[in-house]
C-alpha cells in the first residue's frame, strides 16, 4: 500500500497562490502546511483531482480556469444595500474593505466598491472570480485519516488530533 493521496487519506501541502500574470496572491509557507481530507471536497475539486496519487515530496503547478476556480464573475452579484445593514463604524466603510452580508444563500464574505451617503455598492463576487490562478504545491505529508476525521468529513490538523475550540 503505498503512502499516496487517495480517498481517505489526509494529505498537506505548502502552496503558492499565483494569477495570471504571476503575481504571488497568497502561500501558507510561512503558516505551516494546510491539511485536507481528500474525498470530502474540503478543497476545490479541480486541486484535489490533481494532488490524487501525489506522494511526499511531490512539487506540482496547477493551473485553474476561472470556471475550476472561483467562477466567473457574477454582475448580478453587486448590490447597493443601505449602512444601516451593515452596522459598521464610518471608517470601516471604504472601498476595498471586505464584509459580511446575509444573502439568499447565506452569509457572504463582499467587498465594497464604493460608498455613498446613505447607501454602499458592494460585490459579492469572490476576490478571485473571473481569474485564472495558478497553485504552486509541495506535498508535506500524506497520512491515513482518523475515523474521527471520517466522520467529521475534514481533516483535524496535521497530526488528527480533533482540537476543540470553545
Amino acid at each position: 500500500m503505498t503512502n499516496s493521496i487517495d480517498y481517505g487519506k489526509v494529505g498537506a501541502f505548502f502552496y503558492t497562490l499565483r494569477d495570471e500574470a504571476g503575481e504571488e496572491l497568497e502561500n501558507n509557507r510561512e503558516d505551516g502546511p494546510m491539511a485536507y481530507l481528500h474525498g470530502k471536497r474540503n478543497i476545490l475539486l479541480a486541486l484535489e483531482d490533481a494532488l490524487a496519487g501525489k506522494q511526499v515530496g511531490d512539487s506540482l503547478s496547477v493551473t485553474l480556469p476561472p470556471e475550476k476556480a472561483y467562477g466567473q464573475r457574477d454582475d448580478t452579484a453587486l448590490t447597493r444595500i443601505s449602512k444601516k445593514r451593515l452596522n459598521l463604524k464610518p471608517a470601516k466603510l471604504r472601498p476595498g474593505a471586505m464584509v459580511r452580508i446575509e444573502t439568499a444563500q447565506g452569509m457572504r464574505d463582499a467587498t465594497i466598491v464604493k460608498v455613498g451617503k446613505f447607501n454602499v455598492d458592494i460585490d459579492a463576487n469572490h476576490p478571485l472570480a473571473g481569474k485564472t490562478v495558478t497553485f504552486e504545491i509541495d506535498i508535506e505529508a500524506v497520512r491515513v485519516a482518523t475515523q474521527d476525521e471520517l466522520a467529521h468529513g475534514h481533516a483535524h490538523g496535521m497530526d488528527g488530533a480533533a482540537h476543540h475550540h470553545d
